[in-house]
């Protein structure tokens, strides 16, 4: 809980740092409550709405109301996952809006020391630094490899861990050897004539427990006619940073991300992770005040593109044979990839495209998971409700297969089909891993 002296801080700083013209551009309308899942899984409570919250922002940076408990709590509650945003009929950028509130309490509040050391090892000591990813990645390696996690299964250690916890980590991808993940290629020749040159993000989770669909995705761009550069000086896209209050640190992300992808001379950046390409084609606000970057992040922007919109805009689906065993498909949207990147039909394109696949449209499928990053961690139970009701259209598609197009995604769907034993019918992958396997037949 903050102090006296902290909340007075976080008013003032609400005042001068918020964009006042972006709260007023909020009409109340309501447009966005249908849209929002913390607004439904509430019972309809509105100081759990997009527009409800909005509201607490600017009765705080008008001194009407004080940041107190209740209003950090909303704004903790909240996914971020900017289904609000296409709906608004004023066009306001929520998450933007939320981003800065968060900043602006995490910088000004006192956290207590594990909290403290905790945030401290994670934003600072471990996703800047790659090298430091792929070591954490090798010891849940060695867990999965050694023995250590049959043990642990078997003597029903894992029981001690929240439910939630125990049940994530039975779907905990299969990590690969360290030194797969040391050795990643830095360029790649198109397979067939070459039609664009692109850049690849390979992210910080993806290219080490994710690395088996940083293989496929490459493989597709490969097979589409791509010229492949991946710069080594890359980093994590900062998401985590921006999304938790550690805006300083997302900054420094993404200078070092700036710099990486602009020396080199391609048509596209391309990505494979939707919450990634989302905080990615979002630098130019994340640098608004400084002009040289904002102007250079624009010119990284422009470049991005998600894996399924670039193979859809080479026709990739009508070069190449797609095909698979007959089964049925439903398809998972990805918030950040809908809302904020605006792809949402290229998927569905790609995936209608392979023969022997029945495509199922699933009820709500753009209505997030719950995953929204360690949101189903921090704020479990309200990430379980989201994923029950979530699981509940999942299971009325009758599908064999649930693709998602982010890694948060897949493993919120794999998560929700271990906590439904639907294992033995369903499961979960991420689109770049089916549409290589339909190319492999």
């Amino acid at each position: 809980m903050t102090t006296v002296q902290e909340r007075e801080t976080i008013a003032i700083q609400f005042a001068e740092k918020m964009n006042e013209d972006e709260l007023l551009n909020c009409m109340r309308c309501g447009f966005c409550l249908p849209h929002c899942p913390t607004y439904i899984e509430s019972g309809l409570k509105e100081s759990h709405s997009p527009r409800g919250r909005i509201a607490l922002m600017k009765a705080v940076a008008d001194g009407v109301i004080e940041p107190d408990r209740d209003v950090e709590r909303s704004l903790s509650l909240c996914l971020g996952c900017r289904a609000c945003e296409p709906v608004c009929p004023s066009g306001v950028k929520y998450g933007h809006l939320l981003e800065e509130a968060r900043d602006i309490i995490h910088q000004n509040k006192k956290h207590s020391f594990p909290v403290k050391t905790i945030r401290k090892a994670v934003f600072s000591g471990l996703f800047p630094h790659q090298e430091r990813m792929q070591t954490m990645t090798s010891l849940l390696g060695f867990y999965q490899k050694s023995g250590l996690q049959y043990m642990a299964r078997k003597t029903g250690v894992l029981n001690m861990l929240p439910d939630n916890l125990s049940a994530m980590e039975k779907v905990l991808p299969k990590v690969p050897k360290k030194s797969e993940m040391k050795n990643r290629p830095t360029e790649l020749p198109a397979i067939g004539p070459p039609l664009k040159k692109v850049a690849f993000f390979s992210g910080c989770l993806m290219d080490t427990m994710f690395l088996e669909t940083n293989k496929a995705t490459l493989k597709l761009l490969q097979l589409a006619g791509c010229e492949i550069v991946i710069p080594k000086s890359q980093a994590c896209c900062g998401a985590l940073h921006g999304h938790s209050g550690e805006k300083a640190g997302a900054k420094q992300l993404a200078k070092r991300n700036i710099e990486a992808f602009e020396t080199e001379e391609v048509d596209y950046i391309i990505t494979n992770a939707g919450g990634c390409g989302a905080f990615l084609i979002d630098y130019d606000h994340l640098l608004q005040d400084e002009q040289e970057w904002h102007d250079r992040a624009i010119s990284f922007k422009n470049k991005l593109k998600d894996i399924s919109q670039i193979l859809v805009d080479l026709r990739f689906q009508e070069k190449v044979q797609l095909k698979l065993p007959a089964q049925s498909v439903t398809f998972q949207d990805s918030c950040h990839l809908r809302n904020v990147m605006n792809t949402s039909l290229a998927p569905r394109i790609l995936l209608q495209s392979i023969e022997g696949i029945d495509f199922r449209e699933m009820k709500d499928a753009d209505r997030c998971c719950g995953s929204a990053g360690i949101y189903n961690i921090v704020e479990s139970e309200m990430s379980m409700n989201i994923l029950d009701s979530k699981m509940e259209h999942t299971k009325s598609t009758q599908a064999d297969i649930v693709v998602t197009a982010n890694p948060g995604c897949l493993l919120q769907m794999q998560l929700g089909i271990e906590r439904e034993n639907l294992g033995e019918c369903t499961k979960a992958v991420h689109i770049a891993d089916l549409l290589i396997k339909a190319v492999a037949l």
